[in-house]
């Protein structure tokens, strides 16, 4: 019998001044036209930090070392499939972001923490709501 297996991703909040980085997907054919955070999935190999580092810099151009992440959210979420979720923070000190992947994002701002847009994958939206109450662990359309 084949053991279970989960999906496990990293994703990054960056909050600055009171307002958090997001990026809205575009051309992947998941959520796209919809708001998200930096992120991906890890790979065979990888650890959750390494992923997180590897994603900001494709993703957004922002180079912070693994060990300089903060874990500061655990999601376990349920639709279609089950995952794990990962959400991280991290000082990027003078660094701007930037869309480094036009072909998957086609706008990348910042937005206030209490003003979120209205198109913002709900899963995400929870995960910085959690973060700014600092809930550590939240389980996400669980049936």
């Amino acid at each position: 019998m084949e053991r279970f297996k989960m999906i496990a991703s990293s994703y990054l909040i960056l909050v600055v001044d009171g307002q958090v980085l997001l990026s809205r997907r575009y051309q992947t054919g998941y959520e796209d036209g919809n708001y998200s955070l930096p992120a991906g999935h890890v790979e065979d190999g990888e650890s959750l930090t390494e992923c997180m580092a590897r994603e900001a810099r494709e993703e957004i151009g922002v180079m912070v070392p693994p060990k300089q992440y903060t874990l500061v959210h655990v999601m376990h979420r349920k639709k279609a499939d089950i995952r794990m979720d990962f959400f991280f923070t991290a000082d990027i000190g003078n660094q701007k972001p930037v869309i480094r992947e036009p072909e998957k994002c086609d706008d990348l701002r910042w937005f206030p923490l209490k003003k979120l847009p209205t198109n913002t994958i709900p899963y995400i939206r929870h995960a910085i709501e959690c973060h700014q109450k600092k809930i550590f662990y939240s389980e996400f359309v669980w049936e």
